[in-house]
């Protein structure tokens, strides 16, 4: 179901956390612009990714105090390795933990896409739309643990398209260990 285009700071306004992820040659600066101005201060990871655990130095800064948006490049890994080196220095398993530790600190990831300026790179397309086609299943998955917000940035100006929200699982309901009534155990 298509939505009207919403404003970005009311989009974002819930979130304390954003996690910028999306297409090479989708240009962020204009956004993360925009966010700052919504108090949003912009966060980098060093350069390259840990090569033991490649998601530890963005759960590192999502430990910092406070509201920001974070640059990624988790996503772009998991998406762009199969394509060109045919495997992914990113398991599921780390983009899903990482997914539930920016949900636990009441953020979402922002999936950039783009019109002009998006796949540049002289590859006739082909990566391109195989890109574009990974990015869709990787946040269709993604948001099952936390929220998505679907952004196109084009030369002219930044839309929020959609924003998923769906999560499938729910917290585990909590039960007082302690006041249980004992039960015994038979063995045989």
């Amino acid at each position: 179901m298509n939505h009207p285009p919403r404003p970005l700071a009311e989009t974002v306004a819930p979130y304390r956390t954003l996690f910028v992820e999306g297409h090479e040659g989708v240009h962020r600066g204009r956004l993360f612009t925009q966010l700052a101005q919504f108090g949003f201060p912009l966060r980098r990871p060093p350069t390259g990714l840990h090569h033991l655990d490649p998601a530890r130095p963005y759960r590192e800064l999502l430990a910092a105090p406070g509201r920001f948006v974070v640059d990624g490049g988790v996503i772009g890994e998991l998406v762009y390795g199969p394509l060109r080196r045919g495997r992914s220095r990113v398991t599921w398993i780390e983009a899903l933990d990482l997914a539930e530790a920016i949900a636990e600190r009441e953020g979402a990831m922002i999936h950039l896409t783009g019109g002009e300026g998006c796949g540049e790179s002289g590859d006739e397309g082909a990566e391109t739309a195989a890109a574009a086609l990974a990015y869709a299943r990787v946040f269709e998955t993604l948001a099952q643990h936390v929220p998505v917000v679907n952004v196109r940035v084009t030369p002219a100006l930044v839309d929020v398209v959609t924003e998923r929200a769906r999560r499938i699982r729910a917290p585990a309901h909590w039960q007082p260990q302690l006041r249980q009534q004992p039960r015994q155990l038979t063995v045989g």
